[in-house]
């Protein structure tokens, strides 16, 4: 047997394992978790430096890991809150909510851009740690594009929410990635490393933007979504 074929096996004879395999909602909200931990710490890392070194920048990334936490924790905690009752209107107070916050990232994320393109803050990486993040930086955009296409025939509130976190995330972390590539490579002069963060820094910005207006529109789902054996 393959090894991927032995996990799956072994996974199967524990009740969470068999979840994870077969619930494809289940493995979402487990994997946005996981993404909450991560963010909390980041945020928690940042501010604890940022208060130190009394940096602006890092405490604007403090407050931008931040939101990411909060909205990873609402979803999470409504997930909970439906094995107990199902409830649609839950689930869309949660998207609402991350709507807002999603707006609010937009101009949190254009704060963080011009801060450092005035600062030219940008860390320098050598290239094989600047190919491994830009591998992971791709791995994620992957990830996020199949979980598109495996979930987009489904309606739920909740899982549209997550998907639009983790959309958020990785478009911040594309122009993390260029601001890195940019100053680890050098093949540009400081004029044009100015102008394509600029130019990035907007896309991503008002793709943020438009990620949390889309989820503040009101839609009316026909199909039923509830316990469905995803």
């Amino acid at each position: 047997m393959k090894p991927k074929q032995i996990a799956v096996s072994l996974l199967a004879k524990t009740k969470t394992g068999e979840k994870i395999i077969s619930n494809q909602r289940y493995r979402t909200v487990l994997s946005a978790t996981a993404a909450f931990v991560c963010n909390l710490l980041y945020a928690l890392y940042h501010c604890v430096l940022g208060i130190i070194n009394l940096s602006l920048w890092l405490i604007t990334m403090c407050a931008f890991y931040g939101i990411l936490a909060t909205m990873r924790f609402a979803a999470v905690l409504c997930e909970r809150k439906n094995k107990q009752l199902s409830s649609d209107d839950t689930e869309r107070f949660v998207m609402k909510l991350s709507g807002i916050l999603l707006s609010i990232l937009s101009f949190l994320l254009a704060a963080i851009n011009y801060i450092s393109l005035s600062q030219n803050i940008a860390v320098k990486y050598g290239e094989s740690i600047m190919i491994t993040i830009a591998t992971y930086t791709f791995y994620k955009i992957t990830l996020a594009v199949i979980r598109a296409v495996k979930q987009h025939k489904i309606p739920s509130p909740l899982l549209k929410t997550i998907r639009s976190i983790s959309y958020a995330e990785v478009a911040a972390s594309v122009l993390t990635l260029q601001r890195s590539m940019l100053v680890s490579f050098g093949t540009m002069d400081a004029r044009q490393i100015y102008l394509m963060n600029s130019l990035t820094g907007a896309g991503v910005c008002l793709f943020v933007l438009a990620l949390g207006i889309s989820m503040l529109i009101k839609r009316k789902d026909n199909e039923s979504w509830k316990n469905q054996n995803l």
